[in-house]
């Protein structure tokens, strides 16, 4: 997601949901790239990757509306 960084500090300050859903996105893309690092995943952390990503795009989808909103109320 490429977002202009001074309205992301904007949005971040101001909106507690978003500051809390781009705090987490962030740990979750983290843990996912610790799991891709890994030769072999067992069949808990194929469960655990797959889970996190479906969270990961939950959070950016979300993240997504907000921004529209805020950028909408710009203009």
């Amino acid at each position: 997601m490429e977002i202009d960084p001074t309205l992301l500090e904007k949005i971040q300050s101001e909106n507690n949901e978003f500051k809390k859903l781009y705090e987490e996105h962030s740990q979750l893309k983290n843990r996912v790239e610790e799991l891709n690092h890994l030769k072999f995943l067992s069949p808990v952390q194929e469960i655990e990757k797959k889970t996190i990503q479906k969270q990961k795009l939950k959070n950016k989808d979300r993240m997504s509306e907000i921004i529209d909103q805020y950028q909408a109320s710009l203009h």
